[in-house]
């Protein structure tokens, strides 16, 4: 049976040889950690709205937070103010 190769297969084995994660556990983690950094800024501001509203923070304080976070993004996104980010949680 013919093994299905992915463009990430150097990491998943490198993972498999570090950790002790077997084939399928690694590419899973990959795949996950892919999928997490490949959220727009907008998708990115609206979750950690969500999840930081949820935490009882207000907007005021959400809104710094996200700000201080947005730059340690994978592709960093560009600064946005926190009347930006206001419109892209709220339109």
């Amino acid at each position: 049976m013919l093994e299905r190769r992915t463009p990430h297969e150097e990491l998943v084995d490198h993972l498999v040889r570090t950790t002790p994660l077997r084939r399928g556990e690694a590419l899973r983690v990959v795949m996950d950690v892919l999928a997490y950094f490949d959220e727009s800024v907008e998708e990115f501001v609206r979750r950690r709205h969500r999840e930081l509203q949820a935490r009882g923070l207000t907007n005021p304080e959400i809104f710094a937070v996200i700000g201080e976070e947005l730059p340690h993004r994978a592709v960093a996104a560009p600064g946005l103010s926190a009347r930006q980010l206001r419109r892209i949680v709220y339109g």
